[in-house]
């Protein structure tokens, strides 16, 4: 059986996707996973694949004197990477992208073994457009980024697929929840989001009026509710079944989530990151979705304004057209396509 060394980390959109592909990969591959001790460590030792941890340095944005040792610390992952390398033997790399994906695609361009990578956003980031440099191809979620990017390759996005077939009704009855009303999921990312928790909980008492709200806030997030058709999660582990409880999912828009989205056919309200916190994808992403009547988006900003977040709810239940469109758009996962593009590279 050949060898497929993962790698992609630094947040839960960069470690998801490969999670997706796991399964499939397992049965024709001897998987391993190279990151770093974040959150694909947690994530990736619960699929029972091997990892291996390496240090590595992440680029900060606006601050040139924080980045005066990146060099150094980049030659430092990148000796280490090639160590892990050398002892996994992989013929194949695939990266998803991330800060730690860069020093492995580097070493192992130097061993001569071949790198695939995945871009989910419409605009390449930073570690992608470098990875470029040493993989075959680079495969992407959106048709458009193919030509944005150096040996680019349409292959869409992977989708989970343990998200599909949940029982709407038990799911419901897990969550607590009786199908009267309408169901709110709200979460924000691998460890949350603090302005979309803090806006959910400043208007709870009006919309726990109208909907039964099952809130994935993020470790260390919970706090003390009697509301009683108010879940709250940490995490959730079946995101099948949270999915299948929804009426509307209220969510941040890395693209990974959003292709979850538009497979699962679910009416969304989207809060994308603000630039100031990001290099602006997820505002990117949202507004291709959004161009296409796929989902309403409401700006971070809007979060602080009073009734924002209610009435862009509201809205996004009034909107007809959103489930019309959802229902039209034809999406097929990347799963399958990936799968053949790392297999050709093992011929």
């Amino acid at each position: 059986m050949k060898k497929l060394l993962m790698t992609g980390g630094g947040s839960a959109g960069h470690v998801m996707p490969n999670m997706a592909l796991l399964p499939a990969l397992k049965e024709r591959f001897d998987v391993s996973y190279m990151g770093t001790d974040g959150i694909e460590k947690d994530i990736v030792r619960r699929s029972n694949i091997p990892f291996y941890e390496i240090e590595c340095p992440k680029l900060v944005r606006g601050s040139v004197l924080k980045n005066l040792s990146l060099p150094l610390r980049l030659f430092k992952s990148v000796k280490l990477a090639r160590r892990g390398l050398l002892v996994i033997q992989p013929d194949v790399v695939f990266s998803k992208g991330g800060y730690v994906s860069l020093p492995v695609a580097i070493a192992a361009k130097k061993l001569k073994i071949p790198v695939l990578s995945h871009e989910s956003d419409l605009k390449p980031g930073l570690a992608n457009k470098l990875i470029s440099r040493y993989s075959s191809v680079v495969l992407t979620s959106f048709p458009e980024t193919a030509d944005q990017i150096l040996k680019g390759k349409y292959a869409g996005s992977p989708v989970r697929g343990e998200l599909f077939g949940a029982d709407r009704k038990a799911a419901l009855a897990a969550y607590g929840f009786d199908g009267t009303r309408p169901v709110l999921l709200i979460f924000g990312g691998g460890s949350g989001s603090a302005a979309l928790n803090a806006a959910v909980r400043e208007n709870l008492f009006t919309l726990s009026q109208k909907y039964d709200i099952l809130h994935v806030c993020g470790k260390g997030n919970l706090v003390q509710s009697n509301v009683k058709n108010y879940v709250q999660k940490e995490f959730e582990n079946d995101m099948g079944a949270a999915y299948a409880a929804a009426d509307l999912v209220i969510s941040r828009a890395g693209s990974n989530t959003l292709f979850e989205i538009l497979a699962l056919k679910k009416r969304a309200l989207v809060v994308p990151l603000a630039n100031k916190r990001s290099r602006g994808d997820q505002i990117e992403n949202a507004a291709y979705f959004e161009s296409r009547g796929l989902l309403h988006v409401l700006p971070e900003r809007g979060l602080a304004e009073k009734d924002a977040l209610t009435d862009a709810i509201s809205a996004a239940f009034a909107d007809g057209s959103l489930t019309e469109n959802l229902r039209g758009a034809s999406f097929t996962a990347g799963n399958e396509a990936i799968r053949r593009e790392i297999e050709k590279c093992c011929k």
